[in-house]
């Protein structure tokens, strides 16, 4: 075994905006009460162990510049243990109550399918003594299935019934796991579920296998009991030209057509909503008022950069908006606020890994308290409401009843004379009471 790198950190702790301490939140509050429940309830944050403690700073251009002590330290088991336990110790620094993982993050893959799953429930169950020496739980399990060759052409719409068969017992395995350490939601994210192109691909044939992998997983949940929230992550374009999973409509329209809307939810990336062309807050919106808003993964692309940077978040106009949808979505319920992102390449160090959860922490707290003081003094929404109280008068819900047709919405119109005139959205003066109300340290 080696020496933990994070064990000689003190814990991350809040000590108000005022605070000069780097390493002290001033903003994340966990037992402020926000919209009646504290905010660690609200926001129920939790450290991605793939992006934390296995990211070696590779990139296309250059090899690792990040070294932990796990990284080649004897035997695969015993790396894992290490890891796992400066995973722990990670999260005693930063003082969040969850964390999440893929099977490949937490234990080596074997030769056989065989061994990999007997060496995943060894670090399983390692995991689990370890929870109980700590607080942290887990908010989500999932399993990686895009990394290895064989899931090249994809998973569950892979041409192969072996690969579909090989992922169906990997994500079996993980949900028992999932359940096995207490987590309240598992995921599931085709990272190769789409094509390159269709001269060799039968999108129909693709779509329906995804649909049918989907069914067995919701019906293995029922099956083991397990209460947990079932979630799909969309994401665009990477690393498939054409993804099956692109967006948050995209994945309804999915599930409406399987029968699953009522079973399945989704986990928003911040960066995937980005790369699909959307916001964050259009993609939670979405999720919203769909009804499927499950899960955040919380983090940022770089607006130069075309693909998938992972950056910690650090724009507080963005995720205040964000924050104000999952308010008026009703929360996250199961769900969380996962910091799925890695550090630069260039920060090699544990204190930038500290350095990193800090402040994404305190801008999400920012935010949502931010969010809750616009919701609670009402400005906004006053303004949102007049724009639509039209729509209030019998007349108009009329036309959105059902109970009227063209024919008479036609015969209304000529005979009242409309001749409607324009009327402003008033972005300006939104967006300037926003900024009032974002951009200062009174909440």
């Amino acid at each position: 075994m080696t020496d933990n790198i994070f064990s000689g950190f003190s814990t991350v702790k809040y000590e108000g905006p005022t605070t000069e301490n780097p390493l002290a939140y001033r903003w994340y509050d966990p037992d402020k009460v926000v919209l009646g429940k504290p905010l660690r309830d609200h926001l129920r944050f939790a450290v991605a162990y793939w992006h934390s403690l296995a990211l070696t700073g590779s990139d296309p251009f250059g090899g690792p510049t990040i070294h932990r002590p796990w990284m080649g330290c004897g035997d695969p088991i015993s790396q894992a243990k290490v890891k796992a336990d400066a995973a722990f110790e990670l999260f005693r620094t930063l003082d969040l109550p969850f964390f999440c993982f893929h099977d490949a993050d937490i234990a080596p893959q074997g030769d056989t399918l065989a061994e990999t799953l007997r060496t995943f429930h060894v670090i399983v169950d390692y995991i689990g003594e370890k929870m109980q020496s700590y607080p942290t739980r887990l908010l989500w399990g999932t399993a990686n299935l895009f990394s290895h060759p064989r899931f090249m052409a994809g998973a569950s719409t892979n041409p192969d019934p072996d690969v579909f068969a090989w992922s169906a017992a990997t994500v079996k395995n993980c949900m028992d796991a999932t359940k096995q350490l207490g987590g309240s939601n598992y995921v599931l994210w085709g990272g190769r579920e789409g094509y390159e192109t269709l001269l060799n691909t039968n999108m129909k044939r693709e779509l329906e296998q995804m649909g049918r992998f989907l069914a067995l997983v919701v019906e293995y949940k029922h099956k083991i009991r397990f209460d947990g929230q079932i979630l799909i992550e969309p994401k665009p374009k990477e690393p498939t030209a054409h993804q099956y999973d692109f967006d948050c409509a995209t994945v309804y329209g999915f599930l409406k057509r399987f029968g699953l809307e009522n079973e399945v939810r989704v986990n928003l990336e911040a960066n995937h909503a980005t790369l699909a062309g959307h916001t964050f807050e259009h993609e939670i919106a979405t999720a919203g008022f769909l009804g499927i808003l499950g899960s955040l993964d919380i983090n940022r692309g770089d607006p130069l950069l075309g693909w998938d940077t992972d950056q910690f978040p650090n724009d507080l106009w963005s995720m205040t908006m964000s924050m104000y949808q999952v308010i008026k979505a009703g929360g996250l319920a199961q769900g969380g606020c996962n910091f799925d992102a890695k550090v630069r390449r260039q920060s090699f160090t544990p204190e930038d890994l500290v350095y990193a959860h800090v402040g994404g922490v305190d801008l999400c707290a920012r935010a949502f308290r931010t969010a809750a003081k616009i919701i609670e003094e009402g400005k906004y929404d006053a303004l949102l409401a007049n724009r639509y109280a039209g729509w209030q008068v019998p007349e108009a819900r009329a036309m959105l009843s059902g109970k009227t047709s063209l024919d008479a919405i036609e015969a209304k119109a000529l005979a009242d004379n409309l001749n409607p005139q324009p009327r402003s959205g008033r972005q300006e003066e939104i967006e300037n009471l926003l900024m009032r109300s974002i951009y200062t340290d009174q909440i």
